[in-house]
């Protein structure tokens, strides 16, 4: 995976001129909870607090999304990612979809 493909939210980068707008890039996994987790923030939600499995997952989640993103803007010979996005849906009873999505751009 290429490590320098710029990753970011804005749809500039200062010192940067984008030549050419390359397309959409996305990457996207699909997510199912796990029982500890469940059980763990069945109590948090009686107690309070942050469910670390939770947000555990989904930070594996966005990680891996975002590694199949690059992959995609790596093959069409990209500079950097503007616009990057991130979302989620649930697809099934206890599954989740995070998609990671942005422009893939050359700069001159």
């Amino acid at each position: 995976m290429n490590k320098n493909i710029l990753i970011t939210t804005t749809e500039n980068v200062a010192g940067r001129e984008v030549a050419v707008v390359l397309g959409l890039v996305k990457g996207s996994t699909v997510r199912t909870r796990h029982v500890g987790s469940d059980i763990m923030a069945g109590l948090r939600s009686l107690i309070g607090g942050e469910v670390k499995g939770y947000v555990i997952a989904l930070n594996d989640a966005r990680t891996e999304a975002t590694g199949r993103m690059l992959v995609e803007a790596e093959a069409m010979g990209a500079d950097a990612i503007l616009c990057t996005r991130y979302t989620t849906s649930q697809v099934m009873a206890g599954a989740a979809e995070i998609l990671a999505y942005g422009t893939a751009v050359k700069f001159r």
